[in-house]
Order: structure tokens, then C-alpha cells, then sequence
């Protein structure tokens, strides 16, 4: 059961988005207690240079400006540590993830926080955690060889800690709507709330 759900919507469509649509579909089916949304359609702010200064600045050194940079990546860090399941809206864009969500992925990887390095490799420090991503293409098929959107934010999600993740797809959708639009049926279907 889904006690808080964190929602990031990437599409820079709101009227038609079928991310959103399948976003909406899925939250529907999770009934979480709770739901924080995050939509990236205004930006976020790349990484700076003071940005990454006051990241590896231990915490009891760091100045107000290196506070400051860091402010907004906090936020973003403790609305993913509150979450048990995150639902992230994913449409594909020239067969990657939108600008914003990997801004956002930026602010969010921060060593010590959600990751750590060991003697072993990096370890995530956000387990026990789910996502699932409702994907949307126009001509890319989900998980294809020139599908750098899904693997990607599935490595970075695991990266982090968080290994659970399920996709809901209504890829291809420009090369056949029908067929598209029954695989995000099945995969709705499949979804256990």
C-alpha cells in the first residue's frame, strides 16, 4: 500500500500529455494517503559551480551563499527521503529524459545523502523505496537499443537506492496508437497498488 506518493511530472505538455494521463491513471490505482507533486515544466536550475562547492563542503563548514545554493536540492532530497513510492512521468524526447528531470537528477544524487562511496562501489541510501514511470514515446520503443531514457533513469533510480521499478508504457505511439495504447492498458493492469 502506498502511504506517500512522490509525482514528478517531465512533460512539457500539460493539454494532451499522455504522461500526465497515465500518471493520473496510476495514482488512481495507488490511492496513496498522501501525494507530494514535483512538475518540472518551469525548469530547475542546472548545477553551478558554487552549487557543487557547498555539495562536497561538510555540512558544519558550509557558508550562508553555500546554504543557500544548496536550499532548493534539499527540498527536492526530502520530498523523495518522505516518499514511499515515486511515480515519475517520463516522456521521451529525442530518444532521451526531458532537460528538467535530469536537472533534476542532478540536484537529488548527492553524495552523503542519497548515495555514499564504499570501499565496495557506490551504495544508495534511499531503499525501500518503489518507482514506477509512466512512459510515452512517439517512435521509440521502450527499452530498445535507442531507448536512452528508460535504462538510464532506471540506473540512476537504483544508483540511489532504489531497485523496485516498474514501467508502464504507451510507446510508439506515432507508428501505431492502437497497439500503443493497449500495451499501457496491460500494463496498468499489471500494476499491483
Amino acid at each position: 500500500m502506498t502511504q506517500t506518493l512522490l509525482r514528478i511530472d517531465a512533460s512539457a505538455r500539460h493539454a494532451g500529455s499522455v504522461t500526465r494521463d497515465l500518471a493520473d491513471r496510476i495514482a488512481e490505482k495507488l490511492a496513496p494517503e498522501q501525494t507530494l507533486t514535483r512538475d518540472l515544466t518551469s525548469g530547475l536550475p542546472l548545477l553551478s559551480e558554487t552549487w557543487i562547492g557547498a555539495s562536497f563542503t561538510p555540512d558544519d563548514q558550509r557558508n550562508d551563499t553555500q546554504r543557500a545554493a544548496l536550499e532548493l536540492s534539499d527540498s527536492l532530497i526530502a520530498e523523495l527521503q518522505k516518499a514511499d513510492t515515486l511515480l515519475i512521468a517520463l516522456p521521451i524526447y529525442n530518444f532521451g529524459i526531458p532537460a528538467a528531470l535530469k536537472a533534476w537528477i542532478d540536484l537529488i544524487a548527492r553524495a552523503g545523502v542519497t548515495f555514499q562511496y564504499t570501499e565496495n562501489g557506490p551504495q544508495g541510501l534511499l531503499s525501500g523505496k518503489r518507482a514506477i514511470f509512466a512512459v510515452a514515446s512517439g517512435g521509440t520503443e521502450v527499452d530498445s537499443p535507442v531507448d536512452f531514457a528508460t535504462p538510464y533513469l532506471r540506473h540512476v533510480l537504483n544508483f540511489v537506492g532504489i531497485t523496485d521499478v516498474q514501467v508502464v508504457r504507451s510507446d510508439m505511439l506515432a507508428v501505431d496508437a492502437d497497439a500503443s495504447a493497449a500495451r499501457a492498458e496491460a500494463d496498468l493492469a499489471a500494476l499491483a497498488a
